[in-house]
């Protein structure tokens, strides 16, 4: 058994002693990690040696040495993540490439210069759709074993830290057991949660100069086209002024101090859920510009009349009615209630005001207090399916089974 103590892990508040075991299981490797919790989030921090990481990841960029080149691996048409990294990263403005050789071989350097303090200090961030199984270790609930993948991790960041790596080992093949690399895990999340989380890491001037994720797919060539629809629906509920949302939504980047009530990438989510799911109906109308002015009314219209049915609860800190998990619940009963009940647009707001005026008498189920206890669920992504369903079902409007390929 191979033991070691790696360095503190800022983001678990203190010192995190963690020891590493690999079992000769074959693909049921497994490994003892320290699982760290904050808020509805949970990941992992473990360490591999040097040599053995970089068989367990996969590069999305190729990189240069001084005589070789590492060459990305291919990268499916299904993996949408990769896609993503991929494509910004080849895009010359958003990447150079002569400052990812430049970057790679100044940290190669620092790699053989490095005695007494760390190569590699800080954590690099690797990402797997596999949802890994975590058992406790005795009285430790946050140190236990936990599941290898099956397939590779995805760098979500330290591509370069990972490629000097392997471009010094290469020259030092028997180095690999001497350093060990950090690792914050994160598994099973949606593709959103990792593209999100590339953005937001590399939002520096010498990575990419956009600020967040959905800036990106409003701005950039070759997003896809409901993700555009999607990310102009977000920008016009920040902007416009007749919106109950306006300067409400946190954006990287956003200037107005009013307390913000969602993350950007979460309110797109559930906007791209709704507009994917009636694309083709989008792309058979005149103009797609007419069309998201249309469905920024609905959501405004909607916004308006629960406004006005929760009282007191909407905005109040003491109530989880503008909370993300209530909001984007709300945004998928819209999405239900614009299916049948969208036109005609005038005199929509107050039909809708009467439709919703049974969360009237259901505001203080929305207290703080108490509130996860009256609508237990395993996570997040079950709190807010929930919540949708009882919101629903109060309205009296009949939901939409979710499909397979909608994000979450």
């Amino acid at each position: 058994m191979l033991q070691y103590r790696p360095p503190p892990h800022p983001a678990a508040g203190g010192s995190l002693f963690c020891t590493r075991e690999l079992e000769n299981t074959g693909k049921n490797n497994a490994m003892l990690a320290t699982r760290i919790r904050q808020k509805d989030s949970t990941f992992y921090f473990v360490s591999y040696p040097a040599d053995e990481i970089l068989s367990k990841v996969r590069f999305i960029s190729r990189f240069y040495g001084e005589s070789e080149t590492l060459t990305p691996h291919v990268v499916s048409q299904t993996d949408e993540v990769a896609q993503f990294i991929a494509r910004i990263e080849s895009n010359d403005q958003a990447f150079q490439r002569q400052l990812s050789r430049a970057k790679v071989r100044s940290l190669k350097n620092f790699y053989e210069m490095a005695v007494t303090q760390p190569p590699i200090p800080g954590t690099v961030l690797l990402f797997t759709h596999e949802k890994l199984r975590f058992e406790s270790a005795g009285s430790y609930e946050n140190v236990g074993r936990l599941q290898e993948p099956s397939s590779k991790y995805l760098i979500i960041d330290g591509q370069h830290r990972l490629a000097a790596l392997h471009f010094y080992l290469r020259e030092r093949p028997g180095a690999g057991s001497s350093i060990h690399v950090p690792c914050v895990l994160f598994d099973g999340r949606s593709e959103d949660f990792a593209a999100e989380m590339f953005v937001i890491i590399n939002s520096t001037p010498t990575r990419i100069n956009k600020s967040h994720l959905v800036d990106l797919y409003e701005r950039i060539s070759w997003a896809e086209p409901d993700r555009r629809f999607a990310a102009r629906l977000v920008d016009k509920l920040y902007k416009e002024g007749d919106s109950p949302l306006r300067y409400r939504i946190n954006r990287l980047g956003g200037r107005s101090q009013q307390e913000k009530w969602i993350l950007q990438a979460e309110l797109f989510n559930e906007l791209h859920r709704w507009v994917s799911g009636d694309w083709r109906k989008i792309q058979r109308m005149s103009t797609v510009s007419r069309e998201t002015d249309r469905y920024y009314a609905v959501v405004r219209d909607f916004l308006k009349a629960a406004q006005k049915v929760w009282g007191n609860g909407w905005g109040h800190p003491n109530y989880m009615v503008t909370k993300p998990v209530t909001l984007k619940a709300m945004i998928r009963v819209c999405a239900d209630l614009a299916r049948e009940d969208a036109d005609p647009a005038d005199g929509r707001q107050a039909r809708w005001e009467a439709r919703l005026a049974p969360w009237t008498e259901q505001a203080r189920s929305f207290r703080i207090e108490g509130f996860y206890e009256r609508f237990p669920a395993k996570g997040q992504i079950e709190r807010v399916s929930r919540i949708h369903r009882d919101l629903a079902r109060m309205a009296h409007i009949e939901t939409r089974a979710r499909g397979k390929n909608r994000s979450e």
